[in-house]
């Protein structure tokens, strides 16, 4: 059956992983950079002084959407380096 071939994992899950930050090595950078600034956001979170735990939790929110939104839009970019600008593409066209 042809849906039974949908549902079989050939692969597994870190293939899959490797696999696609191959393809879009930013997607990867982003998740981690999200995940380290969450990380010391949270560590920092005790020595926040003064401050509002809701507005330490909005700065700390901020910069990891901030980051992760860096990190796509240079991975867009290079992507339209490699696709468009390259000189193994440019090369290719001439003939």
């Amino acid at each position: 059956m042809s849906s039974d071939k949908n549902w079989s994992d050939d692969d597994g899950a870190s293939s899959k992983l490797v696999r696609k930050a191959k393809e879009s090595p930013f997607v990867p950078i982003g998740m981690a950079g999200f995940m380290g600034i969450v990380a010391y956001g949270l560590f920092k979170l005790k020595s926040r002084g003064d401050k509002k735990m809701s507005l330490h939790l909005i700065h700390m929110r901020v910069r990891a959407q901030g980051f992760v939104v860096g990190a796509m839009t240079i991975g867009v970019i290079y992507s339209m380096y490699k696709q468009y600008m390259s000189p193994e593409n440019t090369n290719s066209d001439e003939k």
